[in-house]
């Protein structure tokens, strides 16, 4: 709960720096409240569930530990953000608050214990990324990308309203565990049509918010449309924050064999079409920042594996493996991100082509991109590799290995799209004729959030067990 009154606080003041018209300032001052509120979040651990609004919100181990990944991803995105610091025209207190605001959506969704809780934390998470989406107001395709995002969101948004009616209407509450108890022992059976409608309109609206196939067809083009930076955000803290609110959906509210034989075959049927959806279309995009929404979409797909497989509990095998793959796949996707926001700065490019040459230009950059398209890839010694293993292990032991055996070959078709960009950048000589050869500006800022990522993807890689079974 601090974390949340501290992002709303530091929010409203970071406005007010706004006034200075000093960028530079901006940053520093931004790196500081992430750190801060970062340090505060941890202070909750093994505290014991603590309620708050009357038990709609609790903050336990659970909620905690998946605050920290999307408070750390932020942390580790800010740097990158560089190029509106030296653009005087650049909103950047606007851009700043909103991130901090959506951080706080995010928190709700991992700390909800009241449907109610979870609808804002969709809400205040959303809206805030509708507008970020647009906030390159002279560039057609962020206009688009906005516009496309907000109807979509909007429209999804309605069913998942409306599944909490029905589900409302067929238990009578929207606390979590009163819904659990009426679920598992239903007093009135003619309403258990009205249920299991609910809980599926349910799982499509926040299908819908992580990017799962079949409503994943905003994703590319949002993806591409908005300002790499806030893309950055999109795909890693709404994707981790969508995810802990769906196990803690499933887990505490639909438990019961019942209610498993109902939406569970309509998530095993997401979680295979997301995969195919995922892998087939990165495949054959030309952009890598096209490659890296279908990318996002593939790996949705994994965590669901979790999602089907889970035990029963928060602090099962399904839990620490969606923990675990959340934070090796954010770390990454971040460091991708970057250096795809400092190539197409410099470069004017976003397609393989600009990547040619990089690691004689920049190797610092190359390195650290081959690092993060490595561990997206699942290739051993990176954290990308445990975060897979973690999820199949939990599938193999619950007896999904058919389901595995799927993923795995999905996981070797990934292998294809993530080598283009290391081969572009170090089998491919740039064309002196264009802008290949120029060497892309790094600042020390950036290199070093780049060697953190890196350090960071490895580290998860060699000692998983640092964080392995913490929940």
């Amino acid at each position: 709960m601090n974390s949340i009154i501290l992002l709303s606080a530091l929010g409203l003041g970071n406005l007010f720096l706004g006034f200075r018209r000093s960028n530079r300032l901006l940053l520093p001052v931004m790196m500081l409240i992430l750190g801060l509120v970062l340090t505060v979040n941890f202070l909750d651990w093994n505290q014991g569930p603590q309620s708050f609004f009357s038990g709609m919100l609790i903050i336990d181990n659970f909620s905690v530990a998946f605050t920290g990944i999307v408070l750390l991803t932020a942390l580790v995105l800010v740097p990158f953000s560089q190029k509106y610091v030296l653009d005087e025209e650049a909103n950047l207190a606007e851009y700043y608050s909103l991130l901090l605001f959506s951080l706080v959506g995010a928190i709700m969704l991992a700390s909800y214990n009241h449907l109610l809780m979870l609808f804002l934390g969709i809400e205040i998470l959303s809206v805030a990324m509708y507008v970020l989406a647009g906030s390159d107001k002279r560039n057609m395709r962020s206009n688009e990308a906005a516009l496309k995002y907000f109807l979509m969101g909007a429209f999804f948004t309605g069913i998942l309203l409306f599944g909490m009616a029905l589900v409302y209407g067929a238990t009578g509450t929207l606390e979590l565990s009163s819904i659990s108890f009426s679920v598992q022992n239903p007093v009135n059976a003619s309403l258990r049509p009205m249920l299991y409608i609910g809980m599926l309109l349910m799982l499509l609206g926040i299908g819908f918010k992580v990017g799962a196939a079949p409503f994943h067809f905003w994703t590319p083009d949002v993806y591409e449309g908005t300002p790499t930076f806030f893309t950055a955000f999109m795909s890693t803290v709404v994707k981790t924050a969508g995810f802990a609110a769906f196990l803690k959906l499933l887990v505490q509210v639909f438990p019961a064999a019942t209610a498993q034989g109902v939406w569970l075959p309509t998530l095993t049927a997401m979680c295979v079409l997301t995969l195919l959806v995922g892998n087939v279309g990165a495949v054959a995009q030309t952009s890598v920042k096209r490659m890296l929404a279908y990318s996002s979409i593939s790996h949705a797909g994994y965590l669901f594996i979790a999602l089907v497989a889970f035990n029963g509990a928060l602090e099962g095998a399904s839990a620490n493996g969606i923990m675990f793959y959340s934070l090796a796949y954010s770390v990454a996707t971040v460091s991708a991100f970057g250096v795809l926001k400092l190539v197409a700065d410099a470069r004017h490019r976003e397609d393989y082509a600009g990547f040619q040459g990089l690691a004689k230009t920049n190797p610092l950059l190359a390195f650290c991109l081959t690092v993060s398209m490595l561990s997206l890839a699942g290739i051993p010694l990176t954290g990308g590799f445990f975060g897979k293993f973690f999820v199949f292990m939990a599938a193999v032991e619950n007896g999904y290995i058919g389901l595995v055996i799927f993923a795995v070959v999905m996981s070797m078709v990934s292998i294809y799209y993530y080598l283009r960009p290391i081969i572009a950048m170090y089998m491919r000589d740039a064309d002196d004729a264009t802008t290949e050869a120029v060497p892309v500006p790094v600042t020390t800022f950036q290199s070093g959030a780049l060697l953190v990522l890196a350090l960071l993807t490895v580290l998860l890689g060699v000692l998983p067990g640092l964080l392995a079974g913490v929940l």
